[in-house]
């Protein structure tokens, strides 16, 4: 299997799981609805939310419109960059780190862009796909569906902190998703794992931006003609 069909396959694989389970979660679930999957340290916690990964807002309505075409114009670069690295014969293990990435990316476009078309609002019941009615937002204006959820650690602040002493603190607090997974690995994988070989791709892209700037540099020409008459 080429490179480019293994980048595919991790792809497909990583949307599959990640909206098999936000489908599931949608039509069997209530917002805020939970239950245990590994003692109190790992639950599954049905949230949606309009903003970044990890259930992070972003800047009201315009901000979430703008967020979406971000998402969008970002996934069609990195399937772009996906193709070069391949025809680069670059280690699998690299590239399928970037696929993870798009893959991460489109799950949550998908939400964003169809969930509120396909979807009954779920807040006080179980929501119902492709309801009569229609959905609950319009094309873009969909919500994000998270549900891993790991308070590992809870207490509080001491009370000479600055701010947030006395207050609740929990780790980890952020409720997730496949795709969030799914782009976090990626990233934390190359920082860690494949460091070197991004390093030599933009050493590269500064050579190869280099040379071609010098073949478009006219040669200065010194003429010695004046000075032979001169003489």
């Amino acid at each position: 299997m080429s490179k480019l069909n293994k980048s595919i396959l991790i792809v497909i694989l990583v949307l599959l799981v990640d909206q098999i389970l936000k489908i599931w979660i949608k039509t069997n679930m209530t917002i805020g609805e939970e239950f245990s999957v590994l003692g109190n340290w790992f639950l599954i916690h049905f949230v949606e939310n309009n903003g970044m990964a990890f259930g992070f807002e972003f800047g009201g309505e315009y901000g979430k419109i703008f967020l979406s075409l971000f998402r969008v114009i970002a996934v069609f670069g990195i399937g772009w960059y996906i193709t070069k690295l391949v025809k680069k014969d670059l280690p699998m293990g690299f590239i399928g780190c970037v696929a993870l990435i798009f893959a991460g990316a489109i799950g949550n476009i998908i939400d964003s862009a169809f969930y509120g078309l396909i979807f009954s609002d779920s807040y006080g019941q179980v929501s119902t796909l492709f309801p009569e009615g229609g959905g609950y937002a319009t094309f873009l204006h969909g919500r994000v569906v998270d549900m891993f959820y790991f308070p590992l650690v809870s207490g509080v602040y001491p009370d000479w902190i600055p701010f947030i002493g006395g207050s609740d603190f929990q780790f980890f607090r952020p409720v997730f998703n496949v795709a969030d997974s799914s782009i976090s690995i990626g990233i934390f994988s190359i920082i860690f794992f494949y460091r070197k070989q991004f390093n030599n791709l933009e050493e590269k892209h500064h050579i190869t931006r280099d040379e071609k700037t010098a073949d478009n540099e006219e040669p200065v020409v010194i003429s010695t003609e004046n000075e032979s008459r001169d003489n």
